[in-house]
């Protein structure tokens, strides 16, 4: 009788259809909330062959649990949730489910960048309260001014798409992307900084652009200028982001992923006017939720030989 491989979730599910394609794999669940430490203890319980990574790291002392592990897939496009030099030095191949969920995350960029310019949240908590603001509120309209974004892959092609629909004009910045839409003007990141009026991150984080958008980035940028973060916390230094919206040189800040995560109570943006914020669920969708177990799953069969 042959023994079926092993496969480590880093969750408590996966969808249906990924798991039809992974029928040959003894599936383990790591739980809703794993910890890193968890992982390393269900690698070295069960030597998984291939892990599926939602939640939580995956470090080296994961995969020196886990002999027989051949490949880290990852439940979405970001990989800085798995040490890729310690998978490189071990043999073991990475990999993401590019685009994915693009359509998704985009569609969140594009929801921030609207309720921060139109300030929908405070707006709906005031009408709730009994309130009127006709009179006396203005929203930014978005027609005819420019985004800058930063990262122009699947997902930020599919939001600078949207946003030039809208009718604005759309810059970017990103010395790797392959692909360059027509309508999307190549710049540097000073220029970003100097003649945006929304910023919106796209791009993997990477020990080069921590912090990016920092104190100094943020002197530069015009007053007023909308920051919106679908991408991945580390890429903003919070307190530099906090005090400029205090000053207005940040009119707000639409958020979808923090540097240490999940958010806990106390945080300074907490409660804090100019931030609307969401729980890192840009890609949560019913719809991504299966496109990214399905592509998680084909780059496992990639690499994993099934017995037949």
């Amino acid at each position: 009788m042959t023994t079926k491989p092993r496969l480590l979730v880093t969750a408590a599910d996966l969808a249906p259809q990924a798991l039809e394609l992974l029928a040959g794999f003894e599936v383990v669940y790591a739980g809703k909330t794993p910890s890193e430490e968890d992982i390393v203890a269900l690698c070295a319980r069960h030597d998984p062959a291939a892990i599926i990574v939602r939640y939580s790291k995956v470090g080296a002392a994961a995969m020196d649990a886990a002999p027989s592990l051949k490949v880290i897939s990852k439940h979405g496009s970001g990989t800085d949730t798995i040490d890729k030099v310690a998978a490189k030095a071990r043999g073991i191949e990475v990999r993401a489910a590019v685009g994915a969920n693009a359509a998704a995350v985009a569609e969140q960029a594009l929801a921030l960048l609207l309720a921060c310019a139109k300030s929908i949240p405070q707006l709906n908590e005031r009408m709730h309260a009994g309130h009127w603001d006709k009179a006396t509120h203005k929203s930014v309209e978005l027609g005819g001014r420019t985004v800058g974004m930063i990262g122009l892959g699947a997902i930020g092609i599919r939001f600078a798409r949207m946003a030039y629909a809208m009718g604005m004009r759309v810059i970017a910045y990103d010395p790797y992307a392959k692909d360059w839409p027509e309508f999307v003007d190549r710049v540097d990141l000073g220029t970003i900084w100097q003649e945006a009026d929304a910023i919106s991150l796209h791009c993997p984080l990477t020990a080069e652009n921590q912090k990016l958008i920092d104190a100094a980035a943020l002197a530069r940028c015009k007053r007023g200028v909308i920051v919106v973060n679908t991408a991945r916390g580390g890429l903003i230094d919070e307190a530099a982001l906090l005090a400029a919206v205090k000053s207005g040189r940040v009119l707000a800040a639409g958020l979808d992923s923090f540097a240490i995560e999940p958010m806990t109570a106390g945080h300074p943006f907490h409660g804090q006017p100019g931030f609307i914020l969401s729980p890192h669920i840009g890609g949560v969708t019913s719809d991504a939720y299966v496109n990214m177990g399905v592509a998680a799953a084909r780059n496992v069969l990639d690499v994993v030989a099934v017995p037949a």
